[in-house]
């Protein structure tokens, strides 16, 4: 069963202290620590998410490159499993200040309430073009990565059932599909790297989104 949070009030992104800010990260933790997953529509803060559309824009084509697959050395592109262009998003530009200091105080929060010794945060856009996805994958091998959560923040307005692109998360080491999750504008998804496979699928108009995950440290 999902954990699904109605859409909730923008809290102000610039305060740390924010009680709709806590009542978020305490709905991200409960799922995190009941079920190893959690699906919140609508949850992202409206300033983080305009500051990466505005990073966004700011792109030049050139900077995305198709993503591979694989760990390490052993990186190759098969467009028979993958389809998407990345592009990372960096520390330094003014466009991801609101994003990255949002992250790392929820680092904090989950470090505090969930002992999960995370230790960094990484993450980049995705963009995939009508007719592109992900085959089934997981984003950390276990006892072979440091990755502990994945994160994803969807920038789609006006996104319509029917569309395609949903992420479909499958149950641990299993073909079961659990759930399958529409890539509306501000929706948040948070899943353990290891335990969950998931997908991305074929997408019948551009879809962007932001991928993270958290480290420990190895």
């Amino acid at each position: 069963m999902q954990t699904v949070i109605d859409p909730l009030p923008q809290p102000d992104p610039s305060r740390a202290d924010s009680a709709l800010e806590l009542e978020l990260f305490a709905a991200i933790a409960q799922g995190i620590a009941t079920q190893g997953y959690v699906i919140l529509p609508a949850a992202v803060p409206e300033a983080i998410c305009s500051s990466l559309l505005n990073y966004l824009t700011e792109l030049d084509t050139t900077q995305f490159h198709a993503a591979g697959v694989g760990r390490g050395t052993s990186i190759t592109r098969n467009q028979l499993v993958r389809r998407d262009q990345i592009c990372w998003i960096e520390q330094q530009h003014g466009g991801s200040q609101h994003w990255l200091d949002w992250a790392e105080r929820l680092r904090l929060y989950l470090n505090q309430h969930l002992f999960l010794g995370l230790f960094s945060f990484e993450s980049h856009f995705s963009f995939y073009q009508a007719g592109d996805f992900y085959r089934k994958h997981v984003d950390a091998f276990k006892g072979e990565s440091n990755r502990v959560l994945s994160v994803v923040v969807y920038l789609n307005k006006g996104w319509e059932p029917g569309q395609g692109g949903e992420l479909q998360l499958f149950a641990p080491d299993s073909d079961l599909a659990m759930v399958k999750v529409d890539p509306g504008y501000a929706t948040l998804v948070i899943f353990l790297s290891e335990q969950f496979p998931h997908e991305v699928l074929p997408t019948q108009r551009d879809r962007y989104a932001v991928a993270g995950w958290y480290r420990i440290n190895t």
